[in-house]
């Protein structure tokens, strides 16, 4: 495959297991320690993807997460300890495109990875015959994947451009969280559909000038998501 991942986690034999297994893969592993570590490396190098444990030593995984968003949409993948409901939500809340439970297995991690990986090149059920969409005051680079309002830039995370190109490619169509959480985080995900109001709500934080009441992503009560032509 050849992506470049770094996995963060203060458990140096875990890191080593995720290492050796990613690399088996062809992938490019670089590992971190701490939470100052990973921002810096994050600043540093260009990644496909981050592993992110939420218990680090200098800042935990949740201001990692926080200061990484300010300048990335690297794809980023929350490490949880198991039957943590709260780190799941808050992980999600601050920007997180997938979490994975401890103690996990290391085939599910690489499933993970390689979907999440996928969607991020160019998800198959949001092609679109324009390469540049534009609603209203909403521009979408489909081919760049970058958003943009008034010309100013949006900085979406993967998981929330592909509902954003979604929903756009096909206006006025209803999609169902579970059918949203299918499509966009495939169908191998075992997540809830938790998963998928959480991005939904962020995304309306980004792109609507009042998200309480929406002018792109409505709520159709009781059955799913659209956006409005």
């Amino acid at each position: 495959m050849g992506n470049r991942i770094l996995v963060v986690d203060d458990e140096k034999l875990i890191v080593k297991g995720i290492k050796f297994s990613l690399e088996q893969e062809g992938m490019s592993v670089d590992c971190a320690y701490d939470g100052e570590e990973a921002i810096r490396l994050a600043k540093e190098n260009q990644y496909d993807m981050m592993l992110l444990d939420v218990m680090l030593p200098v800042f935990d995984g949740f201001e990692v997460l926080r200061q990484i968003r300010e300048f990335s949409a690297l794809p980023i993948i929350m490490l949880t300890a198991k039957g943590d409901d709260m780190d799941k939500i808050l992980g999600l809340e601050y920007g997180a495109d997938d979490y994975i439970t401890k103690p996990f297995n290391i085939l599910e991690v690489k499933a993970r990875i390689k979907a999440i990986m996928r969607r991020s090149q160019k998800p198959a059920d949001t092609v679109s015959n324009n390469k540049v969409i534009v609603k209203g005051e909403l521009r979408i680079d489909a081919e760049g994947r970058s958003v943009k309002i008034n010309e100013n830039e949006i900085n979406l995370t993967a998981k929330e451009f592909d509902l954003l190109e979604l929903l756009v490619t096909h206006p006025n169509k209803v999609y169902s969280r579970e059918k949203l959480l299918s499509i966009v985080w495939g169908y191998e995900y075992p997540g809830d559909v938790r998963t998928v109001d959480v991005h939904i709500r962020r995304l309306r934080e980004k792109v609507e000038s009042n998200p309480s009441e929406p002018k792109y992503v409505y709520t159709k009560w009781g059955v799913g998501y659209y956006f409005k032509e």
